[in-house]
């Protein structure tokens, strides 16, 4: 199994489930994926759980804020980005025309973090490892695995995400200036933009996480006997790699991803 004591910076390093119902949250993942779950107390009215597959560290999940709700913000997946330095990279965020939502801040025995809002308003966190290093697994089944970044103004989205963690984009195989637009960070494909012909205009710009699974079509069967909801149905494409589009049964949005056989 890989090690993963340290992540390239401009790599995804965490994913933080925020829901309004952490017991059925836990049960709900835990049946799907196989994870592990520890509630680890965060103060008097705070509790943060670490959900685990292998014995290694692959999200984690709290309560929805109050506040949160009353303001119509739905259950959701946060993305962290790794960075060396949280203070400077705000500075750089700001610098490009994205929007820290707080100044960059320590989380004591974890890291130091700000949660970011880009150009286009899809919202994102960046995480400086301190003494917890980010996920312990990637890439396998139950783990995830890539991102999809859901825009409308693609051209924005690459120019601010190259000029803060330098990545690169690339066209797929077919070249189409329309299609399907693969996210690079030091050579390693990391995820995507989705053709902006596919986004519905009634969804706001998101990131989206996806978890590995062997089986696509049984995964997403067995996530609606469990209570979620199918967003895309199993998708196969270039006859290679198959997808879906879930929302838990509390409304987090998640794919899932069967890699090419």
């Amino acid at each position: 199994m890989p090690n993963f004591d340290k992540h390239s910076p401009g790599n995804f390093v965490w994913f933080e489930l925020s829901t309004t119902d952490p017991p059925g949250a836990k049960e709900f993942y835990s049946t799907l994926f196989g994870w592990e779950a520890q509630d680890m107390p965060m103060g008097p009215d705070m509790m943060y759980t670490m959900l685990r597959l292998k014995g290694r560290d692959t999200a984690g999940a709290y309560r929805m804020k109050d506040d949160d709700r009353q303001i119509g913000i739905p259950p959701n997946w946060l993305l962290y980005i790794a960075v060396d330095n949280a203070d400077a990279t705000v500075a750089r965020i700001i610098e490009h025309g994205g929007n820290p939502m707080s100044p960059a801040f320590d989380i004591p025995n974890v890291g130091r973090m700000a949660v970011i809002q880009d150009p286009g308003a899809a919202v994102f966190a960046i995480f400086q490892p301190g003494h917890h290093h980010g996920v312990g697994i990637y890439a396998e089944p139950g783990a995830f695995c890539w991102a999809d970044l859901a825009t409308p103004d693609r051209d924005r989205a690459a120019k601010f995400y190259g000029d803060v963690f330098g990545w690169e984009f690339t066209l797929g195989k077919d070249k189409d200036p329309d299609g399907y637009l693969h996210i690079k960070n030091h050579g390693e494909f990391i995820g995507g933009l989705p053709p902006t012909h596919t986004l519905h205009p009634s969804i706001a710009p998101h990131w989206m996480p996806y978890i590995q699974t062997a089986d696509c079509n049984a995964q997403t069967s067995r996530a609606t006997g469990l209570g979620a909801r199918v967003i895309l149905p199993p998708m196969t494409v270039e006859n290679q790699l198959t997808y879906s589009v879930i929302a838990d049964p509390q409304g987090a949005v998640f794919a899932l991803f069967q890699p090419a056989s």
